[in-house]
C-alpha cells in the first residue's frame, strides 16, 4: 500500500503479519476486503493517510508496507 498514489483507491487483499498487526489494524478498521482511498501517500514524506469506512486513519510506511491492495 505504501506505493499508492494520493487519490488511488482500491480493497486490502492480504495483511502480512502476525497476529498483533492483524488485530492492531482491525481495531482501525483496516482489514482484509475493506475498500481503502488514500489521502496522503508516503511519498510525500511522513505516514500515509487513508480514508476507511469515512474514517481518515494514518499508518506509518513500514505497516503500509504489510498492505497489499488490488486497485480499482
Amino acid at each position: 500500500m505504501s506505493d499508492l498514489s494520493l487519490g488511488d483507491t482500491g480493497r486490502i487483499r492480504r495483511v502480512v503479519g502476525g497476529w498483533g498487526i492483524h488485530q492492531k489494524l482491525a481495531m482501525m478498521g483496516i482489514k482484509e476486503g475493506s475498500m481503502i482511498r488514500v489521502t496522503k501517500s508516503a511519498s510525500s514524506g511522513g505516514p500515509v493517510v487513508i480514508e476507511v469506512e469515512r474514517n481518515s486513519i494514518a499508518i506509518g510506511r513500514g505497516m503500509a508496507q504489510k498492505i497489499y491492495v488490488q486497485l480499482g
